[in-house]
Protein backbone atom coordinates (compact mmCIF):
# COMPACT_ATOMS: atom_id res chain seq x y z
CA UNK A 1 0.00 0.00 0.00
CA UNK A 2 0.92 3.18 -0.76
CA UNK A 3 1.78 5.82 2.54
CA UNK A 4 -0.30 8.80 2.71
CA UNK A 5 1.98 10.54 5.24
CA UNK A 6 5.62 10.99 4.67
CA UNK A 7 7.92 10.40 7.74
CA UNK A 8 8.72 13.56 8.53
CA UNK A 9 5.05 14.37 8.44
CA UNK A 10 4.34 11.23 10.75
CA UNK A 11 6.89 12.38 12.99
CA UNK A 12 5.73 15.99 12.97
CA UNK A 13 1.94 14.59 13.85
CA UNK A 14 3.47 12.34 16.59
CA UNK A 15 4.67 15.29 17.92
CA UNK A 16 1.73 16.93 17.97
CA UNK A 17 -0.61 14.93 19.49
CA UNK A 18 1.97 12.63 21.75
CA UNK A 19 4.52 15.03 22.63
CA UNK A 20 5.11 13.25 25.60
CA UNK A 21 7.16 10.64 23.35
CA UNK A 22 8.65 13.47 22.06
CA UNK A 23 12.89 11.87 21.26
CA UNK A 24 11.82 8.60 22.97
CA UNK A 25 11.26 6.83 19.40
CA UNK A 26 13.58 7.17 16.16
CA UNK A 27 11.43 6.46 13.00
CA UNK A 28 13.96 4.87 10.56
CA UNK A 29 11.63 3.64 7.64
CA UNK A 30 7.81 3.93 7.04
CA UNK A 31 6.72 2.89 3.33
CA UNK A 32 2.72 1.78 4.01
CA UNK A 33 4.16 -2.03 4.37
CA UNK A 34 7.13 -2.03 6.75
CA UNK A 35 7.61 0.53 9.44
CA UNK A 36 11.00 0.59 11.58
CA UNK A 37 11.37 2.53 14.85
CA UNK A 38 13.96 2.25 17.38
CA UNK A 39 14.60 3.41 20.75
CA UNK A 40 17.64 4.09 22.32
CA UNK A 41 17.51 2.78 25.88
CA UNK A 42 18.14 5.00 29.18
CA UNK A 43 18.83 4.30 32.71
CA UNK A 44 14.93 5.19 32.94
CA UNK A 45 14.28 2.51 30.76
CA UNK A 46 15.87 -0.19 32.18
CA UNK A 47 14.34 -2.34 35.37
CA UNK A 48 16.44 -4.52 38.01
CA UNK A 49 18.83 -7.08 36.29
CA UNK A 50 20.12 -4.70 33.45
CA UNK A 51 17.83 -5.01 31.17
CA UNK A 52 15.09 -3.10 29.50
CA UNK A 53 11.67 -2.98 31.09
CA UNK A 54 8.62 -4.65 29.69
CA UNK A 55 6.06 -1.57 29.56
CA UNK A 56 9.24 0.36 27.73
CA UNK A 57 8.66 -2.26 25.01
CA UNK A 58 5.60 -2.67 24.33
CA UNK A 59 5.40 0.79 24.51
CA UNK A 60 8.13 0.92 21.27
CA UNK A 61 6.06 -1.97 20.01
CA UNK A 62 2.46 -0.08 20.24
CA UNK A 63 3.82 3.51 18.65
CA UNK A 64 5.19 1.60 15.83
CA UNK A 65 2.02 -0.07 15.47
CA UNK A 66 0.01 3.09 14.98
CA UNK A 67 2.63 4.41 12.89
CA UNK A 68 2.40 1.67 10.71
CA UNK A 69 -1.39 2.16 10.60
CA UNK A 70 -1.52 6.02 10.09
CA UNK A 71 1.21 5.89 7.16
CA UNK A 72 -2.15 4.15 5.31
CA UNK A 73 -4.89 6.20 7.12
CA UNK A 74 -3.37 9.69 7.58
CA UNK A 75 -3.30 12.00 10.17
CA UNK A 76 -5.75 9.97 12.53
CA UNK A 77 -5.36 10.96 16.36
CA UNK A 78 -8.31 8.62 17.64
CA UNK A 79 -6.95 5.31 15.84
CA UNK A 80 -6.97 3.40 19.26
CA UNK A 81 -4.80 -0.33 20.04
CA UNK A 82 -7.67 -2.55 20.91
CA UNK A 83 -5.81 -5.51 21.15
CA UNK A 84 -2.05 -6.42 22.05
CA UNK A 85 -0.32 -9.96 22.15
CA UNK A 86 3.00 -9.68 23.09
CA UNK A 87 5.40 -12.68 23.51
CA UNK A 88 8.73 -11.64 25.24
CA UNK A 89 11.60 -14.45 24.32
CA UNK A 90 14.91 -12.90 25.64
CA UNK A 91 16.57 -10.40 27.68
CA UNK A 92 17.40 -7.33 24.89
CA UNK A 93 21.07 -5.55 25.42
CA UNK A 94 20.99 -2.49 27.67
CA UNK A 95 23.02 -0.77 25.50
CA UNK A 96 22.01 -1.38 22.32
CA UNK A 97 19.08 0.33 20.26
CA UNK A 98 15.83 -1.62 20.35
CA UNK A 99 14.66 -1.97 16.82
CA UNK A 100 10.80 -2.75 16.07
CA UNK A 101 9.88 -3.88 12.47
CA UNK A 102 5.94 -3.73 11.50
CA UNK A 103 4.30 -4.98 8.73
CA UNK A 104 0.58 -3.97 8.29
CA UNK A 105 -0.81 -7.36 7.75
CA UNK A 106 -4.50 -6.75 7.34
CA UNK A 107 -6.30 -2.80 6.74
CA UNK A 108 -10.14 -2.65 6.51
CA UNK A 109 -12.78 -0.36 7.23
CA UNK A 110 -12.70 -0.20 11.06
CA UNK A 111 -9.86 -2.47 12.20
CA UNK A 112 -6.11 -2.52 11.10
CA UNK A 113 -3.68 -5.41 12.14
CA UNK A 114 -0.02 -5.56 12.42
CA UNK A 115 2.73 -7.49 13.27
CA UNK A 116 5.54 -6.09 15.01
CA UNK A 117 9.16 -7.50 15.86
CA UNK A 118 11.82 -6.35 18.40
CA UNK A 119 15.30 -6.85 18.40
CA UNK A 120 18.47 -5.71 19.75
CA UNK A 121 20.49 -4.09 17.08
CA UNK A 122 23.69 -6.20 16.26
CA UNK A 123 22.44 -9.31 18.21
CA UNK A 124 20.45 -12.47 16.54
CA UNK A 125 17.29 -13.51 17.47
CA UNK A 126 13.93 -11.72 18.40
CA UNK A 127 13.27 -10.03 21.61
CA UNK A 128 10.11 -9.41 21.18
CA UNK A 129 7.07 -10.64 19.07
CA UNK A 130 3.88 -8.81 18.79
CA UNK A 131 0.61 -8.86 17.20
CA UNK A 132 -1.21 -5.58 17.53
CA UNK A 133 -5.34 -3.97 16.30
CA UNK A 134 -6.08 -0.78 16.20
CA UNK A 135 -9.72 0.34 15.91
CA UNK A 136 -9.94 3.26 13.22
CA UNK A 137 -12.40 5.60 13.86
CA UNK A 138 -15.49 5.94 11.29
CA UNK A 139 -15.49 8.74 8.43
CA UNK A 140 -16.42 12.34 9.34
CA UNK A 141 -19.61 12.79 7.34
CA UNK A 142 -20.32 16.27 6.03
Amino acid sequence: MKPVLTRSEAISFLDEVFPQINGEFHLDQMDGETTIMRLSPQEKHLRPGNTVSGPTMFALVDVTAYVATLAIIGREALAVTTHCSMDFMRKPLPDRDLVATGTLLKLGRSLAVVDVKLHSEGREGLVASASLTYSIPPLKQT
